[in-house]
């Protein structure tokens, strides 16, 4: 099996978004799986796929050194392909449920592709990838998993509208709104919490049907279903916002944001923000949540560009001056009260990719386990293939009971868009 020839690189500073994943005191792994249909294909066939298509990838090379002086990136060597890709006997269910909770070990970057045999989500086997989120974003997840394909699509950035140009009134805003206190799910007795993960598969004929809500607007995009459905389950869940405690704080969502553009489609790493959008928990009625969320993402894409045009780079420039700066930047992110969820939806370009022949059929995410009080909800889609999965760090169980909620709220808009049968 063949090795990677790269060379060793002096080590380099950890980037704002990886040093902020470092410290917030979450075990902080992250996964996708894509599925298949046929049979498993051979573990060293599965390694000389990596060996030849990740092999030049610096990110994939690296290690974290934690010296007393400030952590570092370094590439201590090339990764070698039997050590980082397995199989197995866990099923993916089972696999999801064992990484979430804990920090891949040291000595290795801190990646790992399993061979998932057995049949599940529609397929015959699957292939895993989990990563620590300080090495990878979501967004590079998927990168790398496309690359595998037999042919791989050639990248491409999605259109996006004429940049906004923040100034220092708009930066002044946000910050406001990042600082602001929120309110966390309640956990009776907090002592209890637990992680828990669970997956759904939703009806692409549902999805479609709850896309084209509300009737007499232009209809939701999956991410904006995704967070309307989020707060009606934690409302089905736990109740209405004002009974949780007796603050009018509101609930807040963390949206992840991908800052790549044209130039840097498919670079690896953090090159993410995260905009803290309310969830109208206490709005009655899945339509009125749904209407309340569309207001509230269509501001995301400005503030976004004020975290990349105007904070981090000056986040870059002031930690600089000591560790004690991160901490404090940090500070207010590691209370539950800042996002009491995270809302991603990934869709994978194109339905028809293979490997070795075998037909992709369905991707399942794995978002990050966030400190107790928290939940987070991944969609992902290829083709009419539609998965939820849920990671709850609350009540035992309470990812399924979310998931649960989520579907019902999807089954409810279908259900109130389609035609009456006389």
């Amino acid at each position: 099996m063949g090795k990677s020839t790269l060379l060793k690189i002096p080590r380099t500073r950890l980037s704002y978004a990886d040093e902020m994943l470092l410290v917030n005191g979450c075990p902080g792994v992250i996964g996708l799986a894509a599925v298949f249909s046929g049979e498993p294909p051979a573990l060293d066939r599965v390694r000389a796929r990596v060996a030849e298509r990740w092999s030049g990838l610096e990110r994939m090379h690296q290690v974290l050194d934690r010296p007393a002086g400030g952590a570092r990136w370094t590439v201590p060597g090339p990764f070698d392909p039997s050590a980082h890709v397995a199989v197995t006997r866990a099923g993916l269910d089972e696999l999801w449920a064992t990484s979430v909770d804990g920090p891949l070990p040291g000595g290795l970057p801190p990646w790992r592709l399993y061979v998932v045999p057995g049949a599940a989500y529609g397929g015959d086997f699957a292939l895993a990838l989990v990563a620590q989120h300080t090495l990878l974003d979501g967004r590079s997840l998927a990168t790398l998993m496309r690359a595998l394909v037999d042919e791989p699509a050639a990248a491409r950035a999605a259109a996006r509208p004429a940049p906004f140009r923040p100034g220092l009134r708009a930066a002044g805003r946000e910050l406001r709104t990042m600082t602001a206190v929120g309110q966390s799910v309640p956990l009776r007795p907090p002592g209890e919490a637990r992680a828990s993960v669970a997956v759904r598969e939703l009806a692409a004929e549902t999805v479609r049907s709850a896309r084209r809500q509300p009737a007499d607007g232009r209809g939701a995009t999956l991410n904006e279903l995704l967070v309307a459905a989020v707060a009606g389950a934690l409302r089905a869940r736990y109740g209405p916002v004002r009974d949780w405690r007796a603050r009018d704080e509101p609930v807040y969502t963390a949206v992840p944001c991908d800052l790549r553009t044209r130039t840097n489609t498919t670079e690896l790493g953090n090159t993410v923000t995260v905009v803290r959008v309310p969830l109208p928990v206490d709005v009655d009625g899945p339509v009125a949540r749904l209407r309340a969320c569309q207001a509230a993402l269509a501001t995301v894409p400005d503030r976004a560009a004020v975290h990349a045009g105007v904070l981090f780079p000056a986040a870059e420039a002031v930690r600089r001056t000591g560790p004690w700066v991160t901490r404090l930047l940090t500070g207010r992110g590691r209370h539950t009260c800042f996002a009491a969820t995270a809302t991603t939806a990934l869709k994978w370009p194109g339905a028809a990719d293979t490997f070795d022949g075998r037909r992709l059929v369905r991707t399942v995410g794995l978002p990050p386990l966030q400190r107790p009080g928290t939940a987070s909800f991944a969609l992902a889609q290829v083709g009419d293939a539609y998965t939820l999965t849920v990671v709850a760090h609350l009540r035992p169980d309470d990812a399924g009971r979310l998931a649960d909620a989520v579907v019902t709220e999807f089954g409810t808009w279908a259900r109130t868009t389609a035609p009456s049968v006389l």
